[in-house]
C-alpha cells in the first residue's frame, strides 16, 4: 500500500485527512513535528511527503539529499507559501514541489473586512477605554465604508477577492499589481501606482507573496506617505513590511491604526502559549498599541480553507506518486 507521511498536522486537520484516506484507501500517517534536519528521518520508509511549515526547513542541502536517498520524489505543501523551501536544492535532488495556491481567497479577504470594520469603528480604542472604565465616545467618531477608498497592493487571487467584497459594500477600490490589469475586475477597481494608493487610500491592504525582492516592500518611506486618517493592514507575509518602521510610524501618529495577521519572526510566537511575555520584544511592544489589531496568522483558519489545504495537498502527493500531472506543481 502507498504510504504518505504528513508533517506538522494539527488536530483540526486530522478529520479531513481521515476522510481523504477513507476515500482513497491510501495510508497517511500524521506527526505533529515540522520537517527539519532532526525530523527528516521520520520520512524513511514512506512513498510521499505532505508538509506544512512555520519556519525554514533547513539551511543546508543535506535534508534534501536524505529525502532523495529515502526514495522520496516530491514535497507537497499544505499551504500557498513555499518560501520555507530551497527550490534549488529540491531540484538538485529530484524533488517535485506543489502547493495549494487557492485554498480559499475568501477566507483571507473576509479577515481583511473584519479588521477594516473594527478599525473604522475604532473597536480597539473603545476596548482600551473600557479597560480603564472609560465609556466616553468623544474623539472616536467613525466614517462609513461607502465614503472610503480601499487600496490593494497585490491584486491576485486574494487581492481580487478583497476588491470584490469592498466594491460590493460601496467603497472605491484602487489596485496595484506587477501583472497586467485583469479584465474580470473592470468596474470593480481602478489600477494605479503604489504611490497613489499610499497617498490617497483610507485603507491600504497588502496581498503579495514573499521573496527577497519583496522583503520590506513597505517601509519607512511608504508609511510616511499614508494619510493621518488611514489604516494599514498586512495579512500576506510578515517580512513584506518593515515591522519596526510600522511600529514607529503608528506610535508617531503617521496613520490612524493597523491590522497585522502576520509579523516578522512570528514562528517564535504564534501557535504557542506563554506564561508571561513572548520571547520577541517587538511583538510585546506591538501588543500594547491600542489602535493595532493583532491576530496569530488566522487568515487561512476556516473550515473550508483547512479542508481544501489538506485534500488538495494529498491529491497532489498522490498525483506525483502515480506520475500524473497536477496543476499545483511549482515549475522551477
Amino acid at each position: 500500500m502507498t504510504k504518505i507521511l504528513a508533517y506538522h498536522v494539527r488536530d483540526d486537520e486530522q478529520p479531513f485527512i481521515d476522510e481523504w484516506v477513507k476515500e482513497h484507501h491510501i495510508q497517511v500517517d500524521s506527526v505533529t513535528e515540522e520537517l527539519h534536519d532532526d525530523t527528516v528521518a521520520l520520512a524513511k520508509g514512506y512513498d510521499g511527503v505532505d508538509f506544512k511549515q512555520r519556519s525554514v526547513i533547513t539551511d543546508k542541502p543535506d535534508l534534501y539529499k536524505k529525502l532523495h536517498d529515502y526514495g522520496i520524489t516530491q514535497l507537497s505543501a499544505r499551504s500557498a507559501g513555499i518560501d520555507t523551501l530551497n527550490l534549488d536544492w529540491a531540484k538538485k535532488y529530484g524533488l517535485r514541489v506543489s502547493n495549494v495556491p487557492s485554498y480559499s481567497p475568501r477566507a483571507v479577504a473576509e479577515l481583511v473586512l473584519t479588521q477594516a470594520m473594527q478599525l473604522i469603528r475604532h473597536i480597539p480604542e473603545f476596548r482600551a477605554r473600557f479597560q480603564d472604565n472609560n465609556y466616553v465616545v468623544d474623539g472616536l467618531r467613525s466614517r462609513e465604508l461607502s465614503e472610503l477608498t480601499i487600496g490593494i497592493i497585490g491584486v491576485g487571487r486574494i487581492g481580487s477577492a478583497v476588491a470584490r467584497i469592498f466594491h460590493a459594500l460601496g467603497a472605491t477600490v484602487l489596485g496595484n499589481d506587477i501583472t497586467d490589469p485583469r479584465d474580470d475586475l473592470k468596474g470593480i477597481l481602478r489600477y494605479t501606482t503604489k504611490d497613489e494608493i499610499y497617498r490617497t487610500a483610507d485603507i491600504v491592504t497588502v496581498h503579495v507573496y514573499y521573496s527577497e525582492e519583496n522583503h520590506h516592500l513597505v517601509g519607512k518611506e511608504e508609511f510616511a506617505k499614508l494619510k493621518p486618517s488611514a489604516f494599514f493592514i498586512n495579512d500576506s507575509r510578515g517580512p513584506v513590511i518593515d515591522t519596526v518602521a510600522f511600529r514607529d510610524a503608528l506610535l508617531n501618529h503617521q496613520f490612524a491604526g493597523g491590522g497585522l495577521d502576520v509579523v516578522e519572526d512570528e514562528t517564535q510566537v504564534f501557535n504557542q502559549k506563554f506564561d508571561k511575555e513572548t520571547p520577541v520584544p517587538l511583538y510585546n511592544e506591538l501588543k500594547q498599541i491600542p489602535n493595532l489589531l493583532l491576530t496569530p496568522h488566522i487568515g487561512f483558519f476556516t473550515d473550508h480553507a483547512v479542508r481544501n489545504m489538506v485534500v488538495e495537498s494529498l491529491d497532489d502527493t498522490l498525483a506525483f506518486l502515480e506520475n500524473r500531472p497536477t496543476e499545483h506543481e511549482i515549475h522551477f
